[in-house]
C-alpha cells in the first residue's frame, strides 16, 4: 500500500495550476457595430421589415459594442443562402464551414499565438482541452486541432460541447485539475467559437431573442497554457488558479437555452437574466471568497464574463464596485461582443 501511495504522490504537482501563456484570434471580418442593422437587414434582404430593423438598430446602439468580429462575409451568404433566411433548413451548410473553421481558428490562436508566447515546444503539451458550441462532428474538433498543430499521437485530448458562455469557466476547472494532477503537464486549452456560423438567422417579427442574440455574439477563439510548478527559467506564470468552483443559480431554468435544430442554434434568451445574476453574485462570491478571508469585492481583479451591458451594470450595482473593476470586461465587450466561452480568456489577455 505503501508503494501505491508514493507512486500516487509523484504523479502530482507541488504548486497550483498556472496559466502560462495566453493568446487570442479573430475572424478577419470586422463588423461596425453602428453600421451592423443596415448590413444585417440588407444581407437577409429583410429591409422590408422597418419596424423590426427599428427595434434591431434601438438593441445595437444600446449594446455598449463598437465591434464585432464575424466569419460569415456577403460571399458565403450567397453561396448559402438558406443562411441567412429565417428557420430555413440549413445544418449541413453550417456544419460544413464549422468542423472546418472551428479548429482552424483556435489553431491561430493557440499556435501562432499562446505557443509562440510560451516558448517551449509543442512537444512539450501533454494534453489537449478542446471547447466549443459550434458544430459537432467525429473524429472532434480536438482531434483536429491536434493534426493542424502537429501534436504527438499521444496528446491526451478532451472535447467539450455546447456549453455556450460558461465555456471559459469550464475549460479552466478542467486544465486545473489535469495540471495539479499529473506532474509535469502543460494542457493546452483552446475555446473556439463561430456564433454567426451557427446562430445567425434572419429576421424574425416574432422572435426578439434572435435579435438581442445577433446584436451581442462575435466570433472569436482564446487559448492558454496551463501547467504548474513554472520552470522560471523558461516560462513566465500570469496568472495562479487557486480555487474552482460551480453552482446552479435558484429558478435559472429555461432563461438561457439553445437547442441545435435543422435551421442551426436557436436561442431563447430571457430578460430575467441581468436580475437573477444580480440577485445570486454576492452569495457566490461569499461561499468562493471565505476560505481565503476575503470579503471586499473591489479588492480583487475581475473577469466577468460580458453577456450583455445590462449584466456588468447590475454585478457593479449590487456589489458596489468601483468604474475601473469591469473595465476589462467592457473593453472586451466593446471590441468584440459576446464570443460565449472564448470571452473570459480574452479578458484575461
Amino acid at each position: 500500500m505503501f508503494r501505491v501511495l508514493e507512486f500516487r504522490n509523484a504523479q502530482r504537482a507541488e504548486g497550483p495550476a498556472t496559466i502560462l501563456a495566453i493568446g487570442t484570434a479573430t475572424p478577419r471580418n470586422c463588423m461596425v457595430q453602428s453600421t451592423y442593422p443596415d448590413y444585417y437587414f440588407r444581407a437577409t434582404k429583410s429591409e422590408h421589415m422597418k419596424e423590426v430593423k427599428e427595434k434591431f438598430q434601438r438593441i445595437c446602439d444600446n449594446s455598449m459594442i463598437k465591434n464585432r468580429y464575424m466569419y460569415l462575409t456577403d460571399e458565403i451568404l450567397e453561396q448559402k443562402p438558406n443562411i441567412g433566411v429565417s428557420m430555413a433548413p440549413s445544418l449541413n451548410d453550417r456544419q460544413d464551414i464549422a468542423v472546418v473553421e472551428v479548429p482552424k481558428l483556435g489553431e491561430e490562436a493557440a499556435n501562432y499565438k499562446a505557443i509562440n508566447e510560451w516558448g517551449r515546444s509543442k512537444t512539450k503539451i501533454t494534453h489537449l482541452v478542446f471547447s466549443t458550441s459550434c458544430g459537432v462532428d467525429m473524429p472532434a474538433a480536438d482531434y483536429q486541432l491536434t493534426k493542424l498543430l502537429g501534436l504527438h499521437p499521444s496528446v491526451k485530448r478532451f472535447v467539450i460541447y455546447q456549453h455556450g458562455c460558461y465555456g471559459g469557466g469550464s475549460v479552466l476547472r478542467l486544465a486545473k485539475d489535469l495540471a495539479e494532477n499529473n506532474k509535469g503537464a502543460r494542457v493546452l486549452v483552446v475555446c473556439s467559437e463561430l456564433s454567426s456560423v451557427m446562430s445567425f438567422h434572419g429576421p424574425d417579427e416574432t422572435n426578439i431573442d434572435h435579435l438581442i442574440g445577433r446584436a451581442l455574439f462575435g466570433d472569436g477563439a482564446a487559448a492558454i497554457i496551463v501547467g504548474s510548478d513554472p520552470l522560471l527559467d523558461v516560462e513566465k506564470p500570469l496568472f495562479e488558479i487557486v480555487s474552482v468552483s460551480q453552482t446552479i443559480v435558484p429558478d435559472s431554468e429555461g432563461v438561457l437555452v439553445g437547442h441545435l435544430r435543422e435551421s442551426g442554434l436557436i436561442f431563447h434568451i430571457s430578460e430575467k437574466i441581468p436580475r437573477l445574476v444580480s440577485i445570486n453574485i454576492e452569495k457566490i462570491l461569499i461561499e468562493a471568497f471565505e476560505p481565503f478571508s476575503v470579503n471586499d469585492w473591489n479588492s480583487i481583479f475581475w473577469v466577468a464574463h460580458p453577456g450583455g451591458p445590462a449584466i456588468l451594470n447590475r454585478v457593479e450595482e449590487k456589489l458596489a464596485l468601483e468604474p475601473d473593476k469591469l473595465e476589462a470586461s467592457r473593453r472586451v465587450l466593446s471590441e468584440y461582443g459576446n464570443m460565449w466561452g472564448a470571452t473570459v480568456l480574452f479578458i484575461l489577455n
